[in-house]
């Protein structure tokens, strides 16, 4: 019987392991799995890759990972924003690295991982700094640069409500990157609000089969929940 469900969000992430390539879904805090963030802090790896649309802001997300000292890479497209003092800190120091991305191109590398590409042609970078060092070519009269899928080993993502096969959906503008950083790792961990019974999820609303999701984790109750 297949049931991807975790039985708390350390036994989700029990599996990581230091160096690990990680993917993070969220749009500022939407579709942020902040409970999956806390919990690979308690795990302790580190020398982390961290693969998102930021680089964390204030004191929880991302930002708590690199407070920790557990990042070594940042792969993002928005690093420095209101409130990203320890990414900022820790890069001023030279103690993390950073490959800055454009956001389609973000995107675009993630999908290409997904779907099996080799790499993938794009006109965003071209004649900029980001453009250096890299392959360019003439198409229709027009350059393009030349980039690389991006993979990880684990994708931490967020959703509304899953099925103990893994079938994913979700709310709204949370879904932003979760459904293609699910197909381009090679362990997708999602932390979701609800867990429904087989066929209690339309398959017509479906967004990520469970083909794409090795654990699936319910959101732990919040402490001021606990108090109560």
């Amino acid at each position: 019987m297949i049931n991807k469900i975790s039985e708390n969000m350390r036994e989700a992430v029990s599996g990581l392991h230091d160096g690990a390539a990680i993917m993070i879904s969220g749009f500022g805090d939407a579709g942020m799995p902040h409970q999956l963030v806390e919990a690979v802090i308690e795990h302790g790896a580190s020398d982390l890759t961290v693969i998102s649309n930021n680089a964390g802001a204030g004191e929880i997300g991302i930002a708590a990972l690199m407070k920790a000292n557990r990042v070594r890479k940042v792969i993002c497209s928005f690093p420095r924003q209101a409130g990203a003092h320890h990414f900022e800190s820790r890069f001023r120091a030279g103690e993390v690295e950073l490959e800055l991305v454009p956001q389609g191109n973000l995107a675009a590398r993630i999908e290409a991982a997904g779907a099996g590409l080799g790499a993938i042609y794009t006109p965003t970078g071209y004649g900029t700094m980001l453009a250096d060092g890299k392959e360019i070519r003439e198409i229709d009269g027009r350059n393009y640069v030349l980039e690389y899928p991006i993979h990880a080993d684990f994708a931490l993502i967020r959703a509304q409500a899953a099925d103990r096969w893994g079938n994913l959906v979700y709310r709204k503008v949370a879904r932003n990157f979760g459904p293609i950083m699910a197909m381009a790792a090679k362990c997708t961990i999602a932390q979701v609000a609800e867990i429904v019974p087989l066929g209690g999820l339309d398959p017509e609303v479906i967004v990520t089969p469970g083909i794409f999701v090795q654990k699936i984790v319910l959101n732990a109750p919040s402490s001021a929940a606990q108090a109560a």
